[in-house]
C-alpha cells in the first residue's frame, strides 16, 4: 500500500464517526406531531413533557437517567398516581423528543432546564414538590432539593449517581481520552448502548422493546454526544456538601437501591449513611441497576411504605 492510500484509509478512519453521526436524523416537527405530551420553548432549547394522573394531586417530578428517556418510568407511573401523585416526566436535553443543544451537559446546564420547565408549566414558586432521580437523575434532583430546600417536599433516589460510580469501561476510556475519546464513543458506544439494552430486555422486564426504543435514540443526531458529555460533567461530581445539606435542614430523602447494581453500587449506600443518617434506605434484592423498569412493584411498595412511615 502506498504512503498516499495508508493516509487516505486513516483520514477515512478518524472521520468516520462524523461521517456516521451526520447519516443521523434530526429532531424535527415533524417527529414530534405523533408524540404524547406536551413540548415547552425554554431558555436552552424546546422540551418534551408529559403530565400522568389527578389534576389536584401533590406535584411529582420524575428526572430520568444518562441514557434512556422519560419513558424509563413506564412501570411506575400507575402506581404513584395510584398514590394521588401528579407526576410530571420530561426529557433531559439530547435524548427522547426534547432539543439536542450543544455545550456542557453539567449541574448548571440541568438545573436550567428543570427551573425553566417549573416555570413553563405553571407550578408555583411557592408549592411544594416531590423529586424522583433515577441514577444520573438522582444527581440532578440531589442538587436541586440543595439548593430549594424549602421547597421539596420529599426526595426520592432510585440507584443515584453523585456517590459511587462505575461506568462501562468503553465509556470511562472516552471520558478520559479528550479527543480520542469523541472518537471512540462515536465508533463504538451505539454498540454498547444496543448491547446494554438487548441483556436488560432478555430478562423481565415492563419495557420488553427496549432495544428498539434505544435504536431510535441513536438513529437521531446529538445522542450520543450528549451522553458522552453528562458522562464528563454531571456524572462526574460528588454530591457530599448536598446531602449533607438535605440532612442539616430535614428534608426527607428516600433512597432505593438494586442489591447486584454494578454500575451505581451499594458501596454508595454506605456512603450515603455517613452523609445522612436520617435518609430512609431500602434494597432491593436481587436487583440490577434498571431496576425502575425490571421491578416496578417493589419500587412503588417502597414509595408506600415510606409514605406510611414518615
Amino acid at each position: 500500500m502506498t504512503g498516499y492510500a495508508i493516509l487516505v484509509l486513516l483520514a477515512i478512519v478518524i472521520a468516520l464517526p462524523w461521517v456516521i453521526e451526520q447519516r443521523r436524523g434530526v429532531m424535527t416537527a415533524k417527529l414530534r406531531r405523533d408524540a404524547p405530551g406536551h413540548f415547552a420553548e425554554l431558555s436552552q432549547g424546546v422540551t418534551h413533557y408529559e403530565w400522568h394522573g389527578p389534576v389536584d394531586g401533590n406535584v411529582m417530578v420524575m428526572i430520568h437517567g444518562l441514557s434512556t428517556p422519560s419513558w424509563v418510568f413506564t412501570g411506575l407511573l400507575r402506581g404513584l398516581n395510584m398514590m394521588g401523585f401528579r407526576v410530571l416526566t420530561y426529557d433531559l436535553y439530547g435524548r427522547g423528543y426534547s432539543d439536542r443543544p450543544r455545550g456542557d451537559q453539567d449541574r448548571a446546564f440541568f438545573l436550567t432546564q428543570l427551573r425553566d420547565l417549573l416555570v413553563a408549566v405553571g407550578i408555583p414558586e411557592d408549592e411544594e414538590i416531590c423529586l424522583f432521580g433515577y441514577s444520573m437523575g438522582g444527581a440532578i434532583a440531589t442538587c436541586y432539593a440543595a439548593e430549594n430546600t424549602e421547597r421539596v417536599d420529599r426526595l426520592f433516589l432510585l440507584a443515584p449517581a453523585g456517590m459511587d460510580y462505575t461506568p462501562a469501561p468503553l465509556l470511562k476510556q472516552a471520558r478520559i481520552s479528550g479527543r480520542f475519546g469523541d472518537w471512540l464513543w462515536g465508533i463504538a458506544g451505539g454498540w454498547l448502548l444496543r448491547k446494554g439494552a438487548a441483556a436488560d430486555a432478555d430478562g423481565p422486564t415492563v419495557i420488553p422493546d427496549l432495544p428498539s426504543r434505544i435504536r431510535r435514540e441513536l438513529s437521531l443526531r446529538g445522542y450520543l454526544r450528549s451522553i458522552l458529555s453528562s458522562e464528563r460533567n454531571m456524572l462526574c461530581e460528588d454530591l457530599e456538601a448536598e446531602h449533607r445539606e438535605l440532612a442539616r435542614m430535614y428534608v426527607a430523602v428516600v433512597t432505593i437501591w438494586g442489591e447486584e447494581d454494578t454500575v451505581i453500587p451499594l458501596t454508595a449506600l454506605g456512603k450515603l449513611t455517613q452523609w445522612n443518617r436520617d435518609a430512609w434506605k431500602l434494597v432491593v434484592p436481587g436487583a440490577g441497576h434498571a431496576l425502575g423498569y425490571t421491578n416496578p412493584q417493589e419500587i412503588i411498595a417502597a414509595v408506600q411504605e415510606n409514605l406510611r412511615e414518615v
